[in-house]
C-alpha cells in the first residue's frame, strides 16, 4: 500500500514538473521549433505534444491556395475572435492589409497582387502592433488557379482579335455572382507593363525593370451581381498603350481601383477590343508597324537562344524526360491536340526551367510521327520564349514574372506579326527552333515490387532489407535520395519474409526536404516535413523544386538539376523511378549504382569496394544492400508518428535481426504456383514469380510485371538518337520529308524551269553527319548564262596567261642580248 501510494506522488510529482514546464510556453513567433516541454512543429499533432496554443498561433488556412493576382478570401482556421474586434494581415513580412472578421468570429485575410508563385508566409495580428500568429497560402499561376474563381471571357477569341476583319459586337463574361457576396457590383479593367525603374535600384544590383497592374478604368458600376455582363467596347483614347490586361468583379463597395480587396480576375489577355481607333480602322497595318517596332527592339535585347536546352528528339523522349519537361497545356496530346499556335503538331513540352542568365524558356512541339517540328519548316514549329511562361525565381522582377512577362515579350509580338498581320517571317526569324542535336536523354534506375533494383546501368537485383537506405548519393552534385523499406503484411495479417517501399525522401542543395509516403494505399506528399495538400492544385513551385501530382497515386518531383523522381503506386505497392541528366555520370553512389554505363561496378560499396555481379550470392547482395543504411544524422524522413519513432527513428536504420527469404522454390503443394507461371512470363518473370509467392498474391505479382514492363518503355522512349541537324529548303524547290535523325533520307526536286545543282538525295548517318551537298535550283537561263559567263571568263584568263608568258620570254631574250654586248665589248 505505501509502494502504491509512492508511487502515485511521484507520478504527481512528474506531471506537476511538466506542467510547470509547459505552462506558459506558447507558439506565438516560434512557429516550426520543438521547445522544451512541447512542440509548435507541424509534427505535434500526429505526436500529441503540442503547445496548448499551436493551432491558434502556427495556423493553417482555407481555401490554402489563391492566383497570384490575390482577391480570394483565405479563412485562417482555429482561430476565433470577437466579432466587433480588428484583424491585420502581413504578407512577407512587407504588405500589409486589414482583414475582417465575420459574425461568428472566422477571422480572413484577403491574399494580395503579387508578382510571383509558391508558399507565401505571412503573419496576422489583432493589435496592429505584435504580428506573432504566423501561417502560409500557395500563391499559383494565374492560369493554374482554380478556374471556379476566375472571371470567363465568353468567346475568348472574340476577345483576343476584336477590331480585326469580322470581329465585333457585343463581349460577354460570366462569373459565379455567389463568390462576390454583394448584391451589386463594379466591373474594371486593370492593365499590366513592365517600365524601367529607378536609377538607384540598378545601381543596388536590382532590374532596371518594374512589373506594375494597376487599374485602368471601370467598365460598368453599380450593376446588379447577376454572374453575366455584355457590352460593346468603344476604342480607349487614354490607355490604348496599355495592350495586355484583367478584368477585375468587385462589390461595388469597394472604391474604383482599390488594392487587395476581394474579388474575381478574368486571365490575362491582349486587349485587342479597347485598343485605339487606327487599330480598328486597318488592324493589318496597325500590327504590321508593331512587328517591326518589335523587330528593332527585340535586336538590342541580349541573345538567350544558346543558353537554352536542346529539345528532345522525339515525342517519346519528350514525355519521358520528366525531369526537365512538362506538358504545354495549349496543345497536349492527352486533351485532343488542339494546337491553336501550331497547326501541324499534336504535342508541345515546355523546360520547366528557365534559363539560368536571361529566365527564358523552351518549348518543342511534335507532329504525329513523334518528330520534332522546326519553324524552318512549319508556322507551327517550336518557338523558344524570352521569357519563361510560368517564371523562375526571383519572380517579382521582370522579365520573370509568371505569366506576364511572357505575354509581353513573346505572345503579343505573336499576335502583331503572326496573326492580325502577314509578317510571321520576322517572328519566326528571332524565335527559331533550337533542334536536338545536342540532346542528351536522362539515365533512368528504378525500385519496384518486394524490392527488386534496376541500376542506371542496367543491372537488376533484389534487396529485402528492412530500414533507411540511400538510393541515391552524389556528395559533390549535393544530391541526396533515400529510400524506407517495412515488413510486407499478407492479407491474413501475418507479415512476409520480405519488404517494399513504403516511402522515399530527397533534397538537392539548398532545396526544400521532399518526402512522398503510402498513407492508407494512396500518396502522400511532405514539404519541410509538413503534409502537403493537393486537393485544390497539382503543380507547386516550392524552394530549389517543384512537385506535380496529377493523381493520389502519382507524384513526380523536380529539382533545379533536371533531376527527377516518379512515385507510383502498382495494386498497393510503391514503385519509384530516378531520372538523372548525363552530369552526373561518375558521380552517384547508393543501391543504383555507379552510373556510368559500365553494370559491372554497380555493386560498389560504402567502404569503395566492388562486388562482381557474375559471382555474387544473394547473401552478398543483401550485405551490400545493407551497408548503403543512412545515418540518423543524414535523413531525410519525417517521424511523426510513434510507429515511426519506434520502427525507425530510435533503432538502428538498418534491422539486423531481419533475414528475408533469399528465394521462393515452387512447391508442388503451393496452388498459385500454376497460375503463376502462366501470368509471370517475359522479361521481369523472376520478379513476378517472387513477388506473388512471397505475397501469396497474384495481384502482387501482376503489378509488379506491369511495373517492370512500364520501366522497360520507359528505358525504350529514352534510347538516345542521332540527329544531323536541319536542312535548307532550296529556293525555288521542295524538300521531301522533315525527319532529321540517323538512317532517314531527304529528296530534293526544283520547280518547273529550274535545274538541281548538288544531291537529289541527303542520308543522315550515325556520325551525325549528311550525305551529299547543299542542293540549289537554278533556272535554265541563268545556266546558259553562266556557262557563258564560265567560257569567257576561261577565253580572257587563257589569253592573260599567254601574253605574261610571251613578255616573260621576251625579256630573258633581251637579258641576253644585252649580255652577249657586254661580252663583245670586254
Amino acid at each position: 500500500m505505501r509502494a502504491h501510494l509512492s508511487e502515485t506522488i511521484f507520478l504527481c510529482g512528474f506531471i506537476l514538473i511538466c506542467s510547470s514546464k509547459t505552462a506558459g510556453q506558447t507558439c506565438r513567433g516560434k512557429c516550426g521549433d520543438v521547445l522544451e516541454g512541447c512542440s509548435c512543429h507541424a509534427t505535434c499533432a500526429s505526436l500529441q505534444n503540442c503547445c496548448a496554443d499551436y493551432n491558434q498561433s502556427c495556423f493553417q488556412v482555407t481555401p490554402h491556395s489563391s492566383s497570384m493576382l490575390g482577391g480570394r478570401a483565405l479563412r485562417i482556421l482555429s482561430l476565433v475572435l470577437h466579432p466587433g474586434g480588428h484583424l491585420f494581415c502581413r504578407f512577407k513580412g512587407e504588405i500589409e492589409q486589414e482583414g475582417f472578421i465575420d459574425s461568428e468570429g472566422h477571422g480572413y485575410c484577403i491574399s494580395p497582387l503579387l508578382y510571383e508563385t509558391g508558399w507565401i508566409p505571412f503573419t496576422v495580428s489583432t493589435d496592429g502592433i505584435h504580428f506573432d500568429r504566423s501561417g502560409e497560402y500557395l500563391s499559383v499561376h494565374p492560369s493554374k488557379a482554380d478556374p471556379a474563381f476566375e472571371v470567363t471571357l465568353v468567346n475568348a477569341r472574340q476577345w483576343l482579335n476584336y477590331g480585326t476583319p469580322n470581329m465585333e459586337g457585343r463581349l460577354t463574361m460570366t462569373w459565379n455572382s455567389s463568390l462576390i457576396g454583394a448584391e451589386k457590383v463594379n466591373i474594371e479593367l486593370w492593365g499590366y507593363r513592365e517600365f524601367k525603374g529607378s536609377t538607384e535600384a540598378e545601381v543596388n544590383g536590382s532590374s532596371s525593370l518594374q512589373a506594375e497592374l494597376s487599374y485602368l478604368y471601370t467598365l460598368g458600376r453599380n450593376l446588379s451581381n447577376t454572374g453575366a455582363f455584355g457590352f460593346i467596347p468603344e476604342p480607349s483614347k487614354d490607355f490604348s498603350d496599355w495592350e495586355l490586361g484583367n478584368i477585375r468583379i468587385t462589390a461595388s463597395s469597394k472604391s474604383d481601383g482599390a488594392r487587395d480587396v476581394q474579388g474575381l480576375w478574368s486571365g490575362g489577355h491582349v486587349l485587342a477590343w479597347h485598343l485605339e481607333q487606327a487599330f480598328r480602322d486597318d488592324s493589318a497595318a496597325w500590327a504590321r508597324n508593331k512587328c517591326l517596332q518589335w523587330d528593332v527592339l527585340e535586336k538590342k535585347l541580349p541573345n538567350f537562344l544558346d543558353e537554352l536546352i536542346d529539345c528532345p528528339c522525339t515525342l517519346a523522349q519528350a514525355r519521358a524526360d520528366t525531369g526537365r519537361f512538362h506538358t504545354d497545356y495549349s496543345c497536349d496530346i492527352e486533351r485532343g491536340s488542339v494546337c491553336t499556335y501550331h497547326p501541324g503538331s499534336v504535342h508541345c513540352v515546355r523546360a520547366i526551367q528557365a534559363s539560368p542568365m536571361h529566365g527564358s524558356g523552351q518549348q518543342c512541339c511534335y507532329d504525329r510521327t513523334g518528330a520534332l517540328v522546326l519553324t524552318g519548316d512549319s508556322t507551327g514549329g517550336s518557338t523558344p520564349d524570352r521569357a519563361h511562361d510560368w517564371g523562375s525565381p526571383p519572380y517579382r522582377e521582370p522579365p520573370r514574372v509568371p505569366g506576364y512577362s511572357h505575354w509581353l515579350y513573346d505572345v503579343m509580338s505573336f499576335y502583331y506579326c503572326c496573326l492580325w498581320s502577314d509578317h510571321c517571317s520576322i517572328y519566326l526569324n528571332l524565335r527559331p527552333s533550337s533542334g536536338c542535336r545536342n540532346y542528351q536523354p536522362p539515365r533512368a534506375g528504378v525500385v519496384l515490387g518486394d524490392p527488386h533494383f534496376m541500376t542506371f546501368d542496367g543491372l537488376s537485383f533484389t534487396f529485402n532489407g528492412k530500414g533507411e537506405f540511400y538510393l541515391v548519393y552524389s556528395p559533390d552534385r549535393e544530391l541526396s535520395v533515400q529510400a524506407r523499406t517495412e515488413q510486407v503484411k499478407l492479407k491474413n495479417g501475418t507479415l512476409a519474409k520480405a519488404t517494399w517501399l513504403s516511402s522515399v525522401a530527397m533534397k538537392e542543395k539548398a532545396s526544400d526536404f521532399i518526402e512522398v509516403r503510402l498513407a492508407e494505399g494512396h500518396l502522400q506528399v511532405l514539404r519541410n516535413q509538413k503534409v502537403l495538400p493537393f486537393t485544390e492544385q497539382r503543380w507547386m513551385d516550392l524552394h530549389g523544386v517543384f512537385v506535380f501530382a496529377p493523381s493520389l497515386q502519382n507524384v513526380t518531383v523536380v529539382f533545379l538539376s533536371g533531376v527527377a523522381m516518379e512515385v507510383r503506386v502498382h495494386e498497393g505497392a510503391m514503385a519509384v523511378t530516378v531520372l538523372l541528366p548525363t552530369e552526373f555520370t561518375n558521380h552517384t553512389q547508393g543501391l543504383l549504382g555507379l552510373m556510368n554505363s559500365d553494370p559491372s561496378d554497380d555493386l560498389l560499396t560504402q567502404l569503395g569496394k566492388i562486388i562482381s555481379p557474375a559471382d555474387a550470392t544473394p547473401e552478398e547482395i543483401f550485405a551490400f544492400g545493407a551497408g548503403w543504411n543512412i545515418s540518423k544524422k543524414s535523413s531525410l524522413f519525417t517521424y511523426d508518428s510513434k510507429y515511426l519513432l519506434d520502427t525507425y527513428y530510435f533503432p538502428p536504420s538498418h534491422d539486423h535481426t531481419f533475414v528475408p527469404a533469399f528465394s521462393q522454390p515452387e512447391r508442388p503443394d503451393d496452388l498459385l504456383v500454376a497460375d503463376t507461371l502462366t501470368i509471370c512470363v517475359g522479361e521481369g518473370a523472376k520478379f513476378c514469380k517472387y513477388d506473388t509467392l512471397t505475397t501469396q498474391s497474384l495481384t502482387m505479382g501482376n503489378a509488379t510485371l506491369r511495373a517492370y514492363q512500364n520501366h522497360l518503355a520507359l528505358i525504350k522512349a529514352l534510347e538516345p538518337v542521332v540527329s544531323c541537324g536541319w536542312l535548307l529548303t532550296p529556293r525555288n524547290g521542295m524538300k521531301n520529308g522533315t525527319d532529321y535523325l540517323e538512317r532517314n533520307t531527304l529528296s530534293f526536286t526544283c520547280n518547273k524551269g529550274f535545274i538541281l545543282y548538288g544531291s537529289t538525295e541527303r542520308t543522315c548517318l550515325v556520325d551525325g553527319t549528311w550525305t551529299g551537298k547543299q542542293p540549289y535550283c537554278i533556272t535554265d537561263d541563268y545556266v546558259g548564262f553562266s556557262l557563258g559567263a564560265v567560257g569567257s571568263l576561261s577565253a580572257l584568263v587563257t589569253m592573260g596567261v599567254m601574253i605574261h608568258l610571251h613578255n616573260k620570254k621576251q625579256d630573258r631574250e633581251k637579258k641576253e642580248d644585252q649580255m652577249v654586248t657586254q661580252e663583245q665589248t670586254c
